[in-house]
């Protein structure tokens, strides 16, 4: 691990990589200064190599910001430790840049608190190591008290925290509900109970909304749905003691080729 600070921001790399990387790292962070709205006070940059190394980029890169007290993270797969870096720094610019542009329109009276324009493309994910079925486990789990967002909300929290999907309650509905990119690039929009007409959009919201309700499922149940259907995640109702009362869960593929769990409470 190595570590750079001055006195307004620290820098701590990780990962088996040589000295002169973790100094281009160093520089890189550094820069992305003038794209932020208040200064980066904490920078933490992770890299490591794909548990799948036939993978044409075998390079996890991992970074997580603290802007005025609030996270920015991204992650990225590349073909070299530098080439992981200049990706990871271009995804970062440019989340940087969407957040000081978010918050002049706030500021400007342009928009409302925290309403996003999603008008950004999706980033490439990375590949997924070719587990054997037989060997996937569910080696992360967390229970949250899930988000009250509207759409607009939960589309300027899924690019700033670099996520495939955001779960999380929606405000004109109350239902637990998840937001994510289809195959063709487009945020869509999949509800426990779907309530179309009540959810709450912004004036610039691109979002196709599924009319099919969450299918209610036990954690055994999502896990099988997962592996025969090849996507990336599953939301469901989980079921629970009582059926009535199941709460919105994702069940997702990690990149080591486990599974990660995401419970509401």
């Amino acid at each position: 691990m190595t570590a750079h600070r001055t006195d307004d921001l620290q820098v701590t790399v990780q990962g088996d990589i040589d000295p002169h990387t973790a100094e281009y790292v160093w520089t890189k962070v550094r820069s992305l200064a003038r794209y932020a709205d208040h200064p980066i006070t904490h920078a933490r940059v992770r890299i490591t190599t794909h548990p799948y190394r036939e993978a044409s980029r075998p390079y996890l890169a991992q970074a997580n910001l603290v802007v005025r007290r609030r996270p920015i993270r991204a992650q990225v797969l590349a073909a070299s430790p530098r080439a992981a870096v200049d990706e990871l720094y271009e995804r970062l610019r440019r989340q940087l840049t969407a957040r000081a542009e978010h918050w002049e329109a706030r500021r400007g009276g342009m928009a409302r608190p925290r309403e996003w324009r999603h008008n950004s493309d999706p980033a490439p994910r990375p590949d997924f190591f070719p587990r054997p079925r037989d060997e996937r486990e569910i080696v992360r789990h967390k229970t949250v008290a899930l988000p009250l967002s509207t759409v607009d909300e939960a589309a300027y929290d899924m690019q700033m925290m670099d996520y495939r999907f955001h779960l999380f309650t929606e405000t004109g509905t109350g239902r637990d509900s998840v937001l994510y990119y289809a195959d063709d690039g487009r945020l869509r929009l999949a509800q426990s109970h779907p309530q179309p007409n009540r959810v709450v959009l912004g004036p610039k919201s691109k979002v196709d909304m599924s009319r099919h309700p969450a299918p209610a499922l036990t954690v055994e149940d999502a896990t099988r749905r997962l592996d025969l259907s090849g996507v990336s995640f599953v939301f469901f109702r989980e079921i629970g003691p009582d059926v009535a009362q199941s709460r919105g869960a994702v069940l997702y593929r990690r990149y080591d080729g486990h599974y990660g769990l995401i419970s509401s409470r």
